[in-house]
This record gives C-alpha cells, structure tokens and sequence, in this order.
C-alpha cells in the first residue's frame, strides 16, 4: 500500500493546539506536530509554545477534538457514489411509496439506457413483499430497471433489462417473478453496469470518496471482484484514488488463487489481497447465508459457493505467495467452512504461516465459540458491520423473522470476539449500511443485545487503528510520533469514557485513569460534526464555514 493516496504538495510543518488530541501516546494531549505527512509530536498547551517558531503554519483548534481519521474496512465504492446520485429506496416507508420513487426517477431521467437504484428491504414495508415486475415494468413505462435490494444479495427488475442478458433465464438464481439471486443476479448485474458511461463512473466515485472525506473517513478499502463490479471499475478507481486528493483506497480483488500466476495478476490489478466478497455465501435478507439448520421462514439452509476445500485450496495457496486471503462468510454453515477450510491449509502449511498473513472474513455474523475460537486460533480478522444490528437485529427485527429470536441473539458477538483476541476491523459495507463511522461506534458501544456489546473505546480502535491492522500495518491509525498523519478535526461535546456496562470497573471511566475521552455516543445523544480531514497531512476536506 502506497504511503501518499496522492501525488503531494510539499509538505509544511504545522502545530495545532487550544484543543483535544486522542492519543495514547499523552491522554491529556492539546496540541500535536504534523511534519512531513506524519505526527512528530503531541502534548500540552504549555510545551506548544516551544514549537510556534518552527513551524510554517499555527491552528487555532479552538476546542475542536483532533483523533485519528477513521478507516471503513468495507466499502463498495462506484456503488455507493452510484446510490448518492442515484434512487436511494432506504427511506421509503410502504411498497407503494417505493414505486413512487421509481416513477419519479424515470420521468426525470429519460436518456438514461438503464434506471439504477438502490436499498428497497420489503421486511420493513407492511406490504411484506418485493416489487414484481409487472408493477416495475408499469412504474418506468418498459424501460430497463436494475433495483438490488439492500443488502445487494439479490435485485428486481424489469423486463426490458432481463431481454438484454440472453439465456438469463437459464441461469441459477433465476425466478419469473421474485428477486433474483446468484448467477442470475450477478448477470443483469453485469449488464445494468455496463451501460453506466466512464464519465458517470468516474462522477460515482468522486461522489463517494467525497462524502467519506467529508465523515473523518480517511482511508477506504474497496471490496471489489468479478461478482461486484469490474476489472475496468477497479482499476479506474485505484487510478482515481491515486492522482487526485482523497481518502486513501486499499483495494481487495475477490477472486480464487490457484497459485503464483493468479496470485501476481491480482497484485497487478492493483489489490493487496484475493479478499473481501470472495462469497462462500450470500446474505440473511435475501435467505441466501449458508445454515445449518432451516430458516425460520423459509424451508432450505440457504446457498452454499464455496465449500471447505475450496476455501482451504485459496487460503493455502495466497499464503504460498505472500499474499492476504480472504472471504464472505454470513451464515453458520458458510463460517464452519471457513476455519475448517483454513484449519487444513493450516496443517499443510503451518499454523505460524497462515497466523502471519492475517488473513481476513468479511461480515462474520452467526458465529459459534468454535468458530470464534478458531479466529483467534489462525489470526483471522474479522471484518465487520455494527450498523446491520443496529438495521436488522433485536427480536423483532429481520434477523429475528429469518432465523427466530433465539438465533437471531447470537448475531455479531463483538464483546466475545475480543474476549478471544479477534482483531476487529469495522467499516459499512456501504451502499448496504450507510458510511457513518460514529453511528458505527455507537452501534457497536450500544449493540441490541447486550451481552455483545464492547466499549466506546474498543470500538472507535476497530473503526481507526484495526483498519489499518487489517492490510498489514502497525504504526498507523492513532496519533502518536511516527505514525502517518490521517486525522479529523471534530466539533463536539464534552469527552466522556463510555463503559458497555455495569460490570466493566468504575476506575476505567474515571477521568483520572489517564484513558482519553472520546464524544458522548449514548443514543439520542448528537453525533460529532467533521471539520476537516487530513490524508498524510494533506486536507482533502474542510467544512465551509458557517
């Protein structure tokens, strides 16, 4: 990974103080040295002054909290700037209201060859059902329509798109007149996409990575691959990311490696692993997670890509060749192939090996104490999305309707997680769950069931520091002397030490315990607002002033 996201202006040494530094390296911290794109020193109000000389340039923070840019460990990107400009059905209450969106999108985009949009979720709707396609093919008088639903897992369509991919029907996943999953989806897809113009693509992306900027998101990792998007979409976007001031994007390419050839054509596509949505299953919403036992509404354990020895086959041959392996894994069934796949790479290669390459799993939501030990076993990491509890879960929520509330309460145990030693990665899964990093702390700090929570602090380290340790890298998510200068600036309420509960020791939260304080999360409570973010200590976002 490149340590500039972007060819730099020359550097300047710049003092920042009058605020609140979030740094262990000092919990009482004011001010902080930024020198040559990295931190060179943090402390107090009195000790800045011996700095005001040397410097090219002083910032008043006036109280402004300063902490560590956050980094969103699971990003679709093109797909998120594509939902921002787009239709964006996350917000509509009822079926009818949603195809009242989709009127309205046709009739305002008539040159359009094919009509995007995003986020419908029938779970939440009263009418508890889909739209079908004649109620599509009335709502855009016959045009084509590529509508995922939001946990793009499965889409509906209209007519007019399924003509455009011959032989469609054939294809697994295919149903006359509910979502379309698997290769079926994956196909119109592909064909939906392919009618966007380089021009909207590349509009989509600076969409998005602007709007990360603009949330203290410094540091993006693309989860692409040939069942997401494109080579071409891909390759554009690193080549985005890295002429042009911005959030730094890590990107993952999620395809099988047989060996060192496919191993260096994913290093030349730009990725620095064969990871993220390398699906080993699909999602909860659309029924396609892999279980063990049925769905509660649905009669069938859901589907099944890849089983262990094809996981035990990539994971063995990505450590062969040094590089970071890793999968989609939802349901039971799929994350029992996972660690028993990774368990036989394990005996072939050593334990120490696949240990060293930190091998990743995206999503990692109905795991067992086997399973969680068997992360901790191998040093998988477990990249997840606190906001799909605060979307879906508790006892009536749709994890609740698929797998019952029983099995719906074991979903994305994070406290367990760390218990074991399972490093955290956070990020949103954007345009699945929305990019809001301090809502995906709150939502992990406040999770619904209560025994899965973990701390504010534990927290915002997985959504900042566990980002950057899941590509590889130590030294880098927390502000202290050394470390790459990725910071925000935040205007705020008084810090506080937020426990997840009764049981953690009052001592922790008390000021005098020398923890840094981070913003009141508790629910209701006023998220911060991002004042400006900085990239290897250039600004790639400053909130005009108001």
């Amino acid at each position: 990974m490149s340590e500039s996201p972007a060819p730099q202006s020359e550097h300047r040494t710049v003092l920042l103080r009058g605020g609140e530094v979030h740094s262990p390296a000092d919990p009482f911290a004011t001010a902080m040295v930024v020198e040559r794109g990295h931190v060179a020193w943090v402390g107090s109000e009195g000790a800045a002054d011996a700095f005001t000389g040397g410097v090219d340039e002083v910032i008043d923070l006036e109280g402004a909290l300063v902490t560590p840019a956050f980094t969103d460990a699971h990003v679709h990107t093109t797909a998120t700037g594509l939902a921002l400009t787009g239709l964006d059905l996350s917000g509509a209450r009822t079926l009818a209201e949603a195809l009242g969106l989709v009127r309205e999108l046709s009739a305002a985009h008539p040159g359009d060859k094919v009509l995007l949009g995003h986020g419908w979720d029938a779970s939440r709707w009263p009418e508890q059902r889909p739209p079908s396609r004649a109620e599509l093919d009335e709502a855009t008088e016959g045009r084509p329509l590529y509508l995922p639903r939001i946990d793009v897992h499965s889409a509906v369509v209209t007519t007019a798109l399924l003509d455009l991919v011959p032989g469609v029907s054939g294809l697994t996943g295919y149903h006359p007149d509910a979502p379309l999953t698997a290769a079926a989806h994956h196909a119109v897809r592909s064909a939906a996409h392919g009618a966007i113009t380089p021009a909207q693509r590349a509009a989509a992306q600076r969409a998005a990575l602007a709007r990360a900027a603009s949330l203290g998101i410094g540091t993006v990792h693309e989860c692409a691959g040939p069942d997401i998007s494109d080579e071409g979409d891909f390759t554009s976007l690193l080549a985005l990311a890295g002429s042009e001031p911005g959030p730094r994007v890590v990107g993952y390419w999620a395809e099988q490696v047989a060996g060192a050839k496919d191993a260096q054509r994913i290093r030349e596509l730009g990725a620095i692993g064969a990871a993220g949505d390398l699906f080993v299953d699909g999602s909860l919403g659309s029924h396609t997670a892999c279980l063990h036992a049925p769905y509660d509404d649905a009669p069938h354990t859901g589907a099944a890509h890849l089983d262990t020895a094809a996981v035990a086959a990539h994971v063995a041959a990505c450590t062969e060749a040094g590089l970071q392996a890793g999968f989609h894994a939802i349901g039971d069934a799929a994350l029992t192939a996972v660690v028993d796949g990774v368990r036989a790479a394990a005996d072939t290669l050593g334990p120490a090996r696949v240990r060293a390459a930190r091998h990743r799993v995206e999503h990692a939501e109905m795991l067992t104490p086997e399973t969680i030990a068997a992360f901790a076993e191998f040093g998988l990491i477990a990249s997840v999305q606190p906001a799909f509890d605060a979307a879906w879960g508790g006892d009536s929520g749709m994890y609740a309707q698929r797998l019952g509330a029983e099995r719906a309460r074991t979903l994305n145990p994070y406290a367990a997680l760390l218990r074991s030693g399972v490093p955290l990665a956070f990020g949103s899964d954007s345009p699945v769950t929305p990019l809001d990093p301090w809502g995906t702390v709150r939502a992990a700090a406040f999770h619904r069931t209560p025994e899965h929570r973990i701390s504010a602090r534990a927290a915002f380290t997985a959504h900042t520091r566990g980002g950057w340790r899941a590509v590889g890298r130590d030294d880098a998510g927390v502000l202290v002397p050394g470390a790459p200068a990725d910071y925000a600036l935040w205007r705020t309420g008084e810090l506080v030490v937020q426990a997840p509960d009764d049981r953690v020791a009052r001592w922790s939260t008390d000021p005098r315990s020398g923890t840094p304080g981070l913003p009141d999360l508790s629910p209701g409570a006023e998220l911060p607002v991002c004042l400006r973010t900085v990239v290897f200590g250039q600004t790639v976002f400053e909130r005009p002033y108001e």
